[in-house]
């Protein structure tokens, strides 16, 4: 099927190319990671940009109230990301190895497993969000305008929690099947189609966050109902064929597969959960700083989040080459991709942060009423701190791409809360109580990404991870 080009493959795939003439990484390991990290890269973009046009929207129609409401929500709707993402982190490990050694009946056990496991946990979230939202937000803020907005928020976006787990298990199975174009094309259209509808419920309907959060949940069933199909038959119009085709009426309960998925996704949820539940504590921290400090952050976040898009291309793609390649034994070419792979997401990364600097100013006053807006000079020092620290992000995804492909997770998840909850969070802190002031936040960024990268690396260099990884290799290839 034709692929008509698109300016981010050609961007990373002229950093590749560059990286390899200059003998940095290998050439055709460098094309490969380009044509599945690419689409991810784009996807992140796509929904990072539907999270920060959400925050514009919302800022420029109804204020900076509405802005920290929306931010106070955010880490509860995560929660849909922290708990869908433990299980495709164990849905890739799974499928890639199992594809790389044309294992299909097993692939397609682990992936009618992941969706099962999927609905199972995040329905009773979804529950708790439409039954006391305003409970939730107040736990986070004592500002009775943000609560409402958020509570409002909340309570509407939490449908959207179960669709939101299963469009990652999706995404993931095609990853791991090498195809992130086809995911690409499902999870970015589904964002764009997230940003017609907020600014149609939003502006046209007068809907205010009500709008941004049900536009957010009726693109996600958008996307989980092509995941369904395309899996189910094979392909889906207008998008050409799926890599794999699963047969839905085949066992949903095995309990050495879901062994398997929970084992090695606890440590993947909770490594994402850290992120979340993170949140929690630094929006009470920045609730101390004052209403224009919490909206600065909300803004910082979103930016950060379409700065931090190549990790997941990166992360995915090595976890996907990474774990074909452990599902054919070859742990030589394993370990060669995972090296290239860190270089060129560090230098990818580069090149974001400079780019999101240079135009940070420019950027930031998008998301407030006028330009005059208190939070707008602290969001773009947040900025401006988040473009350094961002760069570590690089080293930590790249690093723990073959660690999550391997099996190997729970060292990530110890990097990433040890990062979070011992040295960022308590750096924030400080800066709401001490003279440190808004230092601590900037070096609470910093910490966020350092920490988990020396760790992950550190992990990565040892090689336990390809002795870890033989208890996951499929039953076909277990004993060549």
């Amino acid at each position: 099927m034709y692929r008509p080009p698109n300016p981010i493959r050609l961007l990373i795939l002229w950093i590749g190319l560059a990286l390899a003439r200059a003998g940095l990484i290998d050439r055709e390991r460098a094309v490969q990671t380009t044509e599945l990290a690419w689409p991810r890269i784009v996807t992140g973009i796509a929904r990072m940009s539907k999270n920060a046009v959400d925050v514009a929207l919302v800022g420029v129609a109804v204020g900076t109230s509405a802005v920290a409401g929306v931010g106070f929500a955010g880490p509860y709707w995560g929660l849909a990301f922290a708990l869908g993402g433990g299980v495709a982190g164990g849905s890739i490990a799974l499928v890639s190895q199992r594809y790389g050694a044309d294992a299909h009946d097993e692939l397609g056990l682990a992936v009618r497993s992941s969706a099962l496991l999927a609905t199972v946990i995040t329905i009773p979230v979804a529950a708790v969000f439409w039954l006391v939202p305003h409970t939730l937000i107040s736990i986070l803020s004592s500002n009775e305008a943000a609560i409402e907005y958020g509570a409002t928020y909340l309570q509407i976006v939490g449908f959207g929690v179960p669709f939101a787990g299963l469009n990652l298990v999706g995404s993931r199975v095609l990853v791991g099947a090498d195809d992130a174009y086809t995911a690409m094309q499902a999870r970015a259209g589904g964002a764009i189609m997230n940003i017609a509808l907020s600014a149609l419920l939003i502006f046209g309907l007068d809907m205010g966050v009500a709008g941004a959060a049900a536009g957010t949940v009726l693109s996600n069933v958008a996307v989980t109902a092509v995941f369904a199909i395309g899996l189910v038959r094979g392909q889906f119009p207008g998008m050409g064929a799926f890599p794999v085709q699963i047969d839905p009426f085949g066992s949903y309960v095995d309990p050495g597969t879901l062994h398997d998925l929970v084992e090695i996704g606890v440590p993947v949820g909770a490594r994402n959960l850290v992120w979340t539940a993170a949140e929690f504590p630094m929006l009470g921290i920045l609730d101390i700083f004052g209403e224009n400090t919490v909206a600065a952050f909300v803004i910082a976040r979103r930016i950060w989040g379409i700065m931090n898009a190549p990790g997941w291309g990166f992360g995915l793609a090595s976890s996907s080459l990474v774990g074909q390649a452990l599902g054919k034994n070859d742990e030589r070419t394993a370990t060669a991709y995972g090296n290239d792979i860190i270089v060129f997401s560090v230098v990818t990364y580069m090149f974001s942060a400079v780019i999101i600097a240079i135009f940070a100013g420019d950027i930031v006053v998008l998301f407030a009423e006028d330009s005059t807006s208190g939070e707008i000079p602290i969001a773009i020092d947040l900025v401006y701190a988040a473009c350094v620290a961002v760069v570590f992000a690089g080293v930590s995804s790249g690093a723990a791409g073959p660690l999550d492909a391997s099996g190997d997770t729970r060292v990530p998840f110890l990097s990433q809360f040890l990062g979070m909850f011992g040295v960022s969070i308590p750096l924030a802190y400080l800066g709401a109580t001490t003279s440190l002031g808004y230092w601590g936040l900037y070096l609470a960024f910093l910490a966020e990404t350092t920490v988990p990268a020396a760790i992950n690396y550190w992990r990565f260099r040892t090689g336990k991870w390809k002795r870890i990884s033989k208890a996951y290799r499929p039953d076909v290839t277990a004993d060549d």
